[in-house]
């Protein structure tokens, strides 16, 4: 006898495929593929696809797949964090609903875990009150060193809802930085053609930011970001471009030999400042305060 499932409204509209990894066994394309073809699953009393849309009350049967394995790499790369770690993260959050959460990320955890880093926001998050019922999604990312306005939707519903409002620039960030040199007070807007590599392939996408200097000197500059266009290290390359590199980014900077005299610091100079958005005809703004190392710099060369 088959086992039977109903979708949940947390899926509508999602692919079988990864409704069936969520809820059943997490298991490389292939198998799943190979599942189908055996005819071990149907929806609805139909044979499944994988690529089909699953509705809101949809009813799979599952038949005998025990011989398939859950894949050990995604459950080696699962984080457990102590009592003392999770309780800290109440002093992080800035908003919870039964929709969200917007959190003030701290400067060093990476959002979620890979080969480089395995400690991480949504493993966390996942053990604390506010996600008790729910399942974290990861709507957007900032960098392992960047601190800041993070959110972290509660509902698949939600992270679409956000997904979206991202693609069509409905999601407006504010991104404070410290960097190296004087920026001129003449330059608002940074538009580059940034480059990275897939798989041995280049690609170029253009990157668009405003930008306007709050305070400067003729060492460093307190500048204010908004990036329109969402490319990887988007601000970091395009204030490298300038000549006027973030203090502590050891991946885009220049000529360190030469900057002996300046200040050097553990923590990058990056900060998302603020999130605005709407919802329903519901305006949201969201502030997170800076990292103490953060003012105190500010504070000592600005």
């Amino acid at each position: 006898m088959p086992k039977t499932y109903t979708v949940e409204k947390d899926y509508q509209n999602s692919r079988f495929d990864r409704w069936f990894k969520a809820k059943i066994i997490n298991i490389p394309q292939s198998l799943i593929e190979k599942i189908i073809r055996l005819n071990k699953v149907k929806i609805n009393r139909k044979r499944a696809k994988s690529s089909y849309r699953v509705q809101s009350g949809d009813v799979v049967e599952v038949y005998d797949i025990s011989k398939f394995k859950i894949n050990d790499r995604t459950r080696a790369l699962k984080y457990k964090p102590s009592r003392k770690e999770i309780n800290v993260y109440d002093d992080y959050v800035i908003e919870n609903n039964e929709n969200f959460v917007v959190i003030n990320k701290p400067a060093g955890i990476a959002v979620q875990s890979g080969t480089k880093s395995f400690k991480n926001i949504i493993d966390l998050l996942k053990n604390t009150r506010y996600f008790e019922n729910h399942k974290p999604y990861i709507v957007h990312r900032l960098d392992k060193e960047t601190s800041g306005v993070l959110i972290v939707a509660k509902t698949r519903e939600y992270a679409q809802l956000f997904t979206s409002l991202f693609r069509i620039r409905k999601m407006h960030k504010t991104y404070v930085a410290l960097t190296y040199g004087k920026v001129s007070k003449s330059k608002d807007i940074l538009k580059d053609d940034l480059v990275f590599y897939d798989n041995n392939k280049k690609i170029i996408q253009k990157a668009i930011s405003h930008l306007k200097v709050l305070k400067s000197s003729n060492d460093y500059s307190y500048v204010e970001l908004n990036p329109i266009t969402g490319r990887k290290h988007q601000l970091r390359k395009q204030l490298y471009n300038i000549g006027n590199p973030i203090v502590g980014d050891d991946k885009y900077f220049i000529n360190r030999k030469a900057n002996k005299k300046k200040i050097k610091s553990k923590n990058l100079m990056l900060h998302a400042y603020k999130i605005k958005f709407m919802i329903n005809n519901i305006q949201y703004n969201f502030k997170a305060r800076y990292n103490n190392d953060f003012e105190e710099f500010l504070k000592k060369n600005l």
